[in-house]
């Protein structure tokens, strides 16, 4: 590598580091809002740990994934789901839509200092994970769904949290694969729970 491609990616390095600062819904056990790095980096966990369940997979491919999925929210934010729902059903900028529009064009800004190859590979991985059609991409989008579950039903989370959204949300993604929805048979339960007052 040249200096001028490790300054790139220093730069790119530098921007990235924004997303341990951008806050998300859910709630860390003490009860802080976790970041969107945190829920990366136990997603990318959950995929290595469930990976001897999962079958064959390109699990390189996987785990890359895992960290790109929400690179883009490090400029603009997270916009939590039950948001990008109601702003969809509302026809409003932000719902699920217009958050990909602008996570991509967030990313294609974030990753313009670093050299071609590294900026197109992160590009790629990005739309196969938006696009959900490779075997890697569509358990990773299910993974991504199951986290979140898993930090709603463990958190300390704030009075009149929305457990019910839970029981709903991002259902066809979890039910792709057989592990992932026997994983999330056990979130439910962990959810009502959690609506029970348990």
């Amino acid at each position: 590598m040249t200096d001028e491609e490790i300054d790139g990616l220093l730069a790119f390095l530098r921007a990235a580091e924004a997303l341990k600062g951008v806050l998300r819904s859910a709630h860390g056990s003490g009860g802080r809002q976790e970041s969107t790095a945190e829920h990366s980096w136990r997603l990318a966990l959950m995929a290595m740990v469930l990976a001897r369940g999962l079958g064959p997979l390109d699990m390189a491919r996987l785990l890359k994934l895992c960290l790109v999925h929400d690179l883009g929210e490090a400029l603009h934010g997270d916009i939590p789901a039950p948001e990008q729902a109601s702003r969809q059903a509302e026809g409003q900028a932000g719902g699920q839509g217009g958050k990909a529009a602008q996570e991509r064009a967030d990313l294609a800004t974030l990753t313009a200092p670093l050299p071609a190859p590294e900026r197109a590979e992160i590009l790629a991985l990005w739309e196969e994970y938006e696009a959900g059609a490779t075997r890697e991409a569509a358990l990773v989008k299910g993974l991504d769904k199951l986290e979140t579950l898993l930090q709603h039903s463990q958190g300390r989370n704030p009075p009149g949290f929305d457990y019910a959204f839970n029981l709903d949300y991002g259902r066809a993604r979890t039910a792709a694969d057989p592990l992932l929805a026997r994983l999330r048979a056990r979130l439910d339960a962990a959810t009502r729970g959690r609506m029970a007052g348990g």
